[in-house]
């Protein structure tokens, strides 16, 4: 249920592009294509196989899925480089103020 959930929402929070270019851009070379492609029209034979067809559905929501939670990461990592970027920039205007006030003692 929570699934069926959260595939509603994602289909609602879909962007233009990708309503319009439902597939992600495939990584593989065409000859790798084929032979997924040949795999997947074969009848499964195996018992978990047989049952993983039934989930063939989802396989959208688990790539958005799993495209989000990269994004987070991402997002996460850069927050955290500019949270060190920002102390490191705070350190330096210290050092400068500290500076300066020390010159305006000096004279």
């Amino acid at each position: 249920r929570r699934i069926l959930c959260l595939a509603e929402m994602c289909r609602r929070l879909e962007t233009e592009e990708e309503k319009v270019l439902p597939f992600y851009p495939s990584s593989l070379a065409e000859w790798e294509q084929q032979n997924a492609r040949r795999v997947l029209e074969e009848t499964p034979s195996e018992p978990l196989a047989q049952a993983l067809q039934d989930y063939v559905g989802l396989e959208r929501f688990w790539q958005r899925f799993n495209k989000a939670k990269l994004e987070e990461k991402a997002l996460e990592q850069a927050r955290a480089a500019l949270a060190n970027r920002n102390q490191n920039l705070r350190g330096l205007l210290q050092q400068y103020l500290a500076g300066a006030a020390i010159n305006q003692k000096v004279p």
